[in-house]
């Protein structure tokens, strides 16, 4: 048997919990320079109780073929890849309206 989701009770394949917490998310992208005049892309305001962090930095990491790590609620991406992330938070499910880049 398919395990149920203790949120909205539906089947996990048919979970909808996911996508409505990536619709309520309010996303902050900016960059911030770390040692050695180096660039680090920071994502902050993603619930980690809602949505898996290390799961989405992990396809981040892969999509934009950089290093990074997941410190204290928030997402650091090696490099300048401020362009890029609002385009691939928007293909995972986010909404443009909710992702703001400074």
């Amino acid at each position: 048997m398919s395990e149920i989701c203790s949120k909205c009770g539906l089947v996990k394949e048919l979970c909808v919990c996911e996508t409505i917490a990536k619709e309520s998310q309010l996303i902050k992208v900016f960059l911030e320079r770390k040692k050695f005049k180096k660039y680090c892309t920071i994502i902050e305001g993603i619930d980690q109780k809602e949505i898996d962090i290390k799961d989405l930095a992990k396809k981040l990491k892969a999509q934009l073929a950089c290093g990074g790590t997941v410190k204290g609620g928030k997402v650091e991406l090696q490099g300048d890849h401020k362009s890029k992330v609002k385009a691939i938070l928007i293909k995972m499910g986010f909404l443009p309206g909710t992702i703001e880049v400074r």
